[in-house]
């Protein structure tokens, strides 16, 4: 088996300390060479300053290939294509196209009149602008859409858009991303689809952000997280559940993992290690 690629998202700090948490967690997974790392943005463009900040300080202070996130709420199109300009001032060509989540407490998206409609609209103008674009997909149905072939739709029309690849909301069973992947190809889809992968840092937070997302949870995992936490082993399961779920996809032949880390290494790291992936090693020599 070949080493697959690994990809690992960050977020933008809003004080000092959080500054300092970042720049421990890059230098702590740039060993591994990630394909690309990448920075979010946050509801409404709330981080669009911050975002800019890290990803050219990322980029300039370690050499890796940063992937900036860009949405289209509440901004005009001049706004957001201004924005993606600054990137690639900054010598940054992959952007992470998201539509976003509305600011909070403004319900659902609504496009500005001068804005981007959505998604599409948003991946349209910026592949026509040459650059390397990556949109998000959901194996489980999107809050928002109808049902399940809905979000399956939306994401071929990304791709037919000019996006390049899409990386997936996270989940917890690896038969639930095949079942996607089965649906895509079924729809037409060939572009590559890489898995999210969140080792659970916080299981509280975790519910939280499936309940929002849509991610189902299986009630053995819920059940052995109660368990864990109250036992004081809460780390030791997340990293040998996302062990296991890494080792099934790469078993199905996954090539590529994308690490959501919160800015906190350690599980990440810990889970690479257990597969086999560390620092100049890959899983031909460790087999």
């Amino acid at each position: 088996m070949t080493r697959p690629a690994l990809s690992f998202e960050f977020f933008p700090p809003k004080s000092l300390p959080q500054s300092f948490r970042l720049w421990d967690c890059v230098t702590a997974l740039a060993p591994l060479a990630p394909d690309f790392v990448s920075v979010t943005y946050g509801a409404g463009g709330t981080t669009r300053k911050l975002t800019h900040e890290a990803v050219q300080a990322i980029g300039a202070q370690t050499g890796l290939d940063v992937a900036a996130h860009l949405t289209c709420v509440e901004a005009s199109r001049d706004e957001t294509l201004g924005i993606a300009e600054e990137y690639r001032k900054a010598g940054v060509d992959r952007i992470v196209a998201l539509r976003g989540d509305p600011p909070k407490g403004a319900g659902r998206f609504v496009a500005r009149p001068d804005g981007f409609s959505g998604s599409v609209d948003l991946v349209e103008a910026l592949a026509g602008r040459g650059f390397d674009v990556t949109v998000g997909a959901y194996p489980e149905k999107h809050p928002d859409a109808a049902d399940h072939s809905a979000d399956i739709e939306h994401l071929k029309r990304k791709l037919d858009a000019g996006a390049d690849t899409a990386i997936t909301q996270f989940f917890f069973e690896a038969e639930t991303f095949f079942r996607f992947r089965d649906a895509c190809e079924k729809a037409g889809i060939d572009a590559p689809i890489i898995p999210g992968i969140l080792p659970v840092e916080n299981w509280a937070g975790t519910r939280r952000f499936a309940e929002a997302c849509g991610t189902s949870i299986p009630q053995v995992v819920a059940d052995a997280f109660e368990t864990a936490e109250r036992d004081g082993g809460a780390d030791l399961l997340a990293t040998a559940l996302a062990t296991e779920l890494c080792d099934d996809l790469l078993s199905g032949g996954v090539e590529h993992l994308h690490f959501y880390t919160l800015n906190k290494p350690d599980l990440t790291r810990d889970v690479c290690h257990a597969l086999g992936l560390t620092p100049g090693v890959s899983l031909q020599n460790v087999a």
